[in-house]
């Protein structure tokens, strides 16, 4: 599934940012969204991924504490706020969605080799 990512920005250390990715269609179709990215020299990872179905909600370590995933249906919108940002949080930052069913968060962000479809992201660069 290819969304539109946005809000990508370059900040200091310390700052915050909010993404968007707008979903094709009723975001409420897809069991489980997540964010991934994507940074200088390394492979496509997962940071947060959740279920709508129950909540079910996974963050990578790196990110615990400082980002929140969130969804608005009505605005078809999965939203990542990022605070406290760090140098290591530079990278492209992509959205993606499972559309089979019974797949928790966790195995959704773990597995990112599972999409072939991305859109073209946005970009996040935290100076130090």
């Amino acid at each position: 599934v290819q969304f539109v990512e946005s809000g990508g920005d370059l900040v200091h250390t310390g700052g915050s940012l909010r993404l968007s990715c707008v979903a094709p269609g009723f975001i409420s179709t897809y069991p489980v969204i997540g964010w991934f990215r994507q940074g200088p020299g390394q492979e496509r990872e997962g940071i947060s991924c959740v279920r709508s179905l129950d909540g079910d909600t996974y963050y990578a370590d790196s990110v615990k504490g400082r980002f929140t995933i969130s969804i608005d249906n009505a605005k078809n919108t999965v939203y990542l706020q990022m605070n406290s940002l760090k140098p290591e949080d530079t990278g492209v930052y992509y959205c993606q969605a499972e559309e089979r069913s019974g797949i928790s968060a966790q195995s959704v962000c773990i597995m990112p080799e599972w999409y072939s479809k991305w859109g073209q992201g946005t970009q996040v660069t935290v100076s130090a």
